[in-house]
């Protein structure tokens, strides 16, 4: 199966919580949960200043916009671009240009969601940097960071050593 990846869409001016909600609604009556993953609408926070009092407000990063991790094909194109309010994917003509790893991480978007194949307890493998094939047990994972916390041997000593979740793979 393809990898989902992001993808933004555009609305109509005003339109894109509606247009949320309205694409999660099919999800769920069309059974797309796995493909069309999560749709969202940055939002920033700032204070706003009104009648001499201040008020904390939340305002669209991008507004006119909505952000959609799924897997892109014909039927998850077909829902999302048939959505009332929606008027088409951001590329070149009809054909959706998914937004790379570091455009994303330039937007300073982050999202919560984050699934991975393993547990605290877990044997996984290093597969690079200096405790490459390296095997060890999952002490403790940092989903916020994206992290795991392993124990090494160094020095006949055990050794607490984090690592990224791409740095590792789940042993067999």
């Amino acid at each position: 199966m393809a990898e989902a990846q992001w993808y933004v869409v555009h609305t109509y001016s005003g339109y894109e919580n509606k247009v949320k909600v309205d694409i999660e609604k099919t999800i769920e009556n069309r059974k797309l949960q796995d493909q069309i993953l999560e749709v969202s609408v940055p939002m920033l926070e700032g204070i706003e200043m009104k009648n001499g009092k201040k008020k904390e407000v939340q305002r669209k990063m991008f507004p006119g916009y909505v952000l959609l991790n799924m897997v892109m094909n014909d039927d998850t194109w077909y829902v999302v671009r048939n959505t009332r309010g929606v008027t088409g994917f951001v590329g070149p003509g009809s054909k959706p240009v998914p937004l790379t790893e570091e455009e994303m991480h330039n937007l300073g978007i982050k999202f919560d969601t984050v699934s991975v194949d393993f547990e605290v307890g877990d044997m996984v493998t290093v597969i690079s940097g200096a405790w490459k094939d390296t095997v060890a047990v999952i002490q403790s994972i940092d989903t916020e960071k994206q992290t795991v916390k392993i124990n090494v041997d160094m020095f006949g000593r055990e050794t607490s050593v984090e690592l990224s979740f791409s740095e590792i793979k789940k042993s067999n």
